[in-house]
């Protein structure tokens, strides 16, 4: 078992295939290292993935205290992986959670990254449900402690945005369901407490989004509501950023529509692996509507 140690000595459990340049997959709330199957097989014929337990998620090491969970020790912990692996710079794919992780790589350590991509994440970031977002975070880290997992996972599986993985592929999605209810009920409340109800809002952002030039895909799925707003803002925002909306489908993209999701990263790879994935021409001026002059 591979384990990378952080300098708060928590040991992060991670698992690495194939060969080539690094992609590093960060995984949602409500998924953990096994989500990214799909691609850890895919890509692993081309590149060398890297999945990992975020801190709270067993076989990694889950502490106690949520104040030893944030949005900046999520990221923290990309790198501490990172550089257990001997990774020097990768392209770090994020989903959810792992998408907010993802971002914040960008800002804080572009030179550590080759790109990014930020999928499906968009929850708590709309300004008008900022306040909504902390209450219901907090309510369903309540859950987790008040039912377990096991129980719970059979209410959150379920949520508006995720119905969609179960209509396309039963199968797929009760296993999602299963492994959820294996999480620890103390990981993921502490994890809901320290992260998701304290990040700050992608708008709140803007300023910093503005000047960040690391190579981006956007993702999101056109029924994962309350990310196609926030979706559509990053490419609005990110002069170096391209959006993908997915139709039909919900929050699990990589799981959901994995041939989709598997052939857009592809393409975005090797855009940025040859240089081509560059800024957005200056040409393309949002306020034109049709050239006269």
């Amino acid at each position: 078992m591979s384990a990378a140690v952080t300098d708060d000595q928590v040991k992060l459990y991670y698992e690495e295939s194939g060969e080539g340049s690094a992609i590093v997959f960060v995984h949602e709330f409500g998924g953990d290292h096994r989500s990214w199957e799909p691609q850890m097989r895919f890509f692993a014929r081309r590149h060398r993935c890297v999945t990992f337990a975020a801190r709270g998620y067993p076989p990694s090491d889950v502490p106690a205290d949520f104040t030893d969970y944030s949005q900046k020790r999520a990221v923290d912990d990309i790198i501490a992986v990172m550089d257990a692996a001997a990774i020097e710079k990768a392209h770090v794919v994020g989903l959810s959670m792992g998408g907010f992780s993802a971002l914040h790589f960008g800002l804080d350590h572009p030179d550590r990254a080759h790109s990014i991509v930020v999928a499906g994440a968009g929850y708590g970031a709309e300004k008008e449900f900022e306040a909504y977002f902390r209450d219901v975070s907090l309510d369903v880290a309540r859950q987790f402690e008040v039912q377990g997992s096991k129980e719970f996972a059979k209410t959150y599986s379920l949520g508006a945005s995720r119905v969609q993985f179960q209509n396309k592929d039963p199968r797929g999605w009760r296993q999602f369901a299963e492994e959820l209810g294996q999480h620890s009920a103390l990981g993921s409340a502490n994890t809901m407490r320290g992260v998701q109800a304290r990040r700050p809002s992608i708008y709140d952002l803007e300023d910093r989004l503005k000047v960040m030039t690391v190579p981006t895909l956007v993702m999101v799925g056109d029924e994962d509501d309350h990310c196609l707003q926030p979706g559509i803002f990053l490419k609005k925002t990110v002069p170096s950023s391209g959006l993908f909306i997915a139709p039909k489908t919900g929050h699990t993209l990589n799981l959901e529509e994995p041939e989709l999701f598997n052939r857009m990263l592809s393409e975005f790879l090797a855009q940025v692996e040859a240089g081509r994935w560059g800024v957005r021409d200056a040409r393309a001026l949002p306020s034109e509507i049709m050239k006269t002059s």
